[in-house]
């Protein structure tokens, strides 16, 4: 049963509790608000200002629990804030694991000041979670996918279009580090998991993913830089830097390139190609 006025004070405190820069917007000159505005918190948690409103005044329809989901990561609650918000709403808690899509709010404080890095929020299978506006304009929407072509290592077996995003003479390094990684993974989490899922579907659907596999390769890594081909500035040499959320298996990756080099000054036109198309 839903607990309108303990959900509605909880959501007011934390809402109160967070600032813009928090969750990574401009404060402004003239702010009188204490805390992040009710539109503010709806913005980012991609709901209506009204919706939001009812339930800060124990009003409105019994939020679903994938709303529920949604205000819990917009306003950075933490895994135990998110399982009592739950509870408030009259929902019982996902089970605890690795397979978790919601982001820890240390991960989302570090990846909202990245705004002018390529940077994305990946799970342990290759699905991106969170995309920066860089890492949009340099690889494209990769939230925008579902079922098994969320994973990355998935699309690149299986979609031609993926592998268009790297460099060819980096093909065959990428179809070993993904079918590695995946190994790594079903061996951690069993033959139940959806990593093992994701492994049969692949050895069903392509030739190269069972060539590879019969390898029983485990740990091969990538160069420390990566080459990505955009169809727009060409050829782009980045290091990527990963930060890793042990308790829910994900990682926060960082793409910078040298400075000075012909790779940072691409990356420049990418970062005013993005806000010059963000604008139209």
């Amino acid at each position: 049963m839903i607990d309108r006025t303990g959900l509605a004070e909880f959501l007011r405190l934390r809402r109160e509790s967070l600032q813009p820069e928090d969750v990574g917007l401009p404060r402004g000159r003239r702010r009188r608000t204490a805390g992040l505005r009710r539109e503010e918190v709806a913005a980012i948690c991609h709901i209506s200002a009204d919706y939001y409103s009812r339930l800060e005044r124990e009003r409105g329809p019994h939020p679903s629990e994938q709303m529920i989901a949604s205000i819990a990561q917009g306003l950075r609650l933490s895994l135990d804030e998110r399982d009592h918000l739950l509870r408030l709403a009259g929902h019982n808690p996902p089970v605890r694991g690795t397979s978790g899509e919601h982001i820890g709010p240390g991960l989302l404080r570090i990846f909202d000041r990245l705004a002018d890095t390529p940077a994305e929020i990946v799970t342990e299978l290759g699905e991106t979670l969170r995309q920066t506006p860089l890492g949009v304009a340099l690889t494209g929407d990769l939230t925008r996918y579902t079922g098994p072509a969320r994973s990355i290592g998935y699309r690149w077996f299986t979609d031609p279009a993926t592998r268009a995003l790297y460099h060819p003479d980096e093909h065959a390094l990428h179809s070993r580090v993904f079918a590695a990684g995946l190994r790594g993974v079903v061996t951690l989490r069993g033959p139940g998991s959806k990593a093992a899922r994701l492994q049969r579907l692949l050895l069903d659907r392509s030739e190269e993913f069972r060539a590879v596999w019969k390898e029983h390769e485990i740990g091969v890594r990538y160069n420390d830089v990566k080459r990505f081909t955009h169809p727009v500035v060409g050829v782009v040499e980045l290091a990527c830097q990963a930060l890793l959320d042990p308790e829910q298996g994900h990682s926060l990756l960082v793409y910078t390139a040298v400075p000075g080099s012909e790779s940072h000054r691409k990356l420049r036109l990418l970062a005013d190609h993005s806000v010059m198309a963000a604008e139209l």
